[in-house]
């Protein structure tokens, strides 16, 4: 059984806060870190699919032959577009924005 004084509830008050707030301090940081590693995963992610697993083209001019090649032997509604990532340029069959 603690003591009723006030400055002993007092002081037993600071030291639960004090480790409440170092409690939630790293939770917060944990998550934070969380957070960091799952974005940085999602763009990898992103990454790969847009461009990395794809052939790149140096150049639209390119691009459109490639899409012209593809056309003779039954491949339809192909597009190019700029990669955002190594600058270059894919094919892809969604429409592009312009």
């Amino acid at each position: 059984m603690g003591s009723h004084k006030k400055s002993a509830l007092k002081a037993q008050r600071s030291a639960f806060e004090a480790n409440l707030g170092d409690q939630l301090a790293s939770t917060f940081e944990r998550e934070d870190a969380r957070r960091e590693q799952a974005a940085q995963q999602r763009e990898a992610q992103l990454r790969h699919k847009a461009c990395e697993r794809k052939k790149r083209y140096s150049s639209e001019s390119e691009a459109k032959l490639a899409i012209r090649d593809c056309e003779r032997h039954g491949s339809r509604d192909l597009h190019t577009y700029r990669c955002p990532y190594c600058g270059g340029w894919h094919l892809t069959h969604k429409p592009t924005r312009k």
